[in-house]
């Protein structure tokens, strides 16, 4: 798969942009394990334009993480393209328009999913945005506002016509938030669409590497985005990838070595921000990795995890976790 002249290889599986949580520590811990592509956390518009700090330092990238998209969103022209071109500056390899994010505070003002309710603003801000910059411009979005209204057919034809350079499907509706099951049969039928010829990715639900495959050879997209799933596991990626080229699972990584990961995470974000927030920045992941499923009487241990306030109180806590299975005390 290629957008434009950045060669993705064969099935290649993404890093769905998330925010507070695909920053570069994050990013490059993913692309080590076998990210085809990372996206940044998505970057306001409008803070762009008015050189908010904290959104400027969104993008900051490494070479190390590419190929590598910087993901914007806004609700109106002028600001999505003088973002875009800021964006251009910093020099990803892609830059990538939010039309999909649900939650109140975008979709509710107009911008990310909220587009879905104005197409033609959605369509005027794509063709201008990619007239305004010279690397390819590609769209992340949703098949329809509700259930009663899913135009993803006929929207994957007018953005293709707008000139982006691959499409990202997420399989729910803005209405059903993360809600119930993401449906990927009208990702497919686009992908069959002969009109389509941009790639297309599927999003949604993917969150071992059977259901990546799935994904593949049953929808026929050009690649799998991950999202949710990847949180406190970055390396799925590995796993998948393993998977999709017929590999044994690596019986290496086993708890020790998961658990090395997320202290390695942790240690990024620390020195990234500082203890305090590194720490909170850790937390989500911590509390998310599915290595410390099925241990018993774990609740306490886990509550201690998430309130401790100090790199040595928590880093103490993972490291007894390790104490014990080791001793088959967990």
């Amino acid at each position: 798969m290629k957008i434009r002249n950045i060669d993705l290889g064969e099935r290649p599986v993404f890093l769905a942009p998330m925010e507070d949580v695909t920053d570069i520590g994050f990013r490059l811990l993913c692309k080590r394990f076998g990210a085809s592509m990372v996206y940044t956390e998505f970057v306001s518009a409008e803070a762009l334009v008015r050189s908010i700090k904290s959104t400027l330092n969104k993008l900051t990238i490494k070479n190390e993480e590419r190929p590598v998209g910087i993901q914007i969103y806004g609700r109106d022209v002028a600001s999505m393209v003088e973002a875009a071109k800021i964006v251009e500056e910093a020099n990803p390899d892609v830059i990538d328009l939010n039309f999909g994010c649900p939650v109140k505070k975008v979709a509710g003002k107009g911008a990310g999913a909220g587009m879905l309710q104005n197409i033609p603003l959605m369509l005027e801000i794509t063709r201008e945005v990619v007239k305004a910059v010279k690397i390819p411009v590609t769209v992340k979005t949703r098949l329809g506002w509700s259930q009663d209204n899913i135009i993803i057919g006929d929207l994957a034809e007018q953005l293709q016509d707008c000139g982006i350079e691959a499409l990202t499907i997420h399989g729910r509706t803005r209405s059903q938030m993360y809600t119930g099951d993401a449906d990927w049969t009208p990702i497919g039928e686009i992908k069959r669409n002969p009109r389509i010829h941009i790639p297309i990715i599927g999003n949604g639900d993917i969150t071992s590497p059977e259901e990546t495959r799935q994904a593949f050879e049953q929808y026929g997209v050009d690649a799998v985005m991950i999202g949710r799933a990847t949180f406190g596991r970055p390396w799925i990626f590995k796993e998948v990838r393993d998977y999709l080229d017929g590999k044994q699972p690596d019986e290496t990584m086993d708890f020790s070595w998961k658990l090395d990961i997320l202290l390695e995470q942790l240690r990024i974000n620390i020195e990234r921000i500082d203890e305090y927030r590194g720490i909170l920045h850790t937390r989500r992941h911590l509390a998310a990795t599915p290595i410390f499923k099925g241990i018993p009487d774990f609740r306490q241990t886990r509550i201690a995890m998430l309130r401790a306030s100090t790199a040595d109180e928590l880093v103490a806590i993972l490291e007894d976790c390790r104490e014990r299975l080791g001793n088959g005390n967990l």
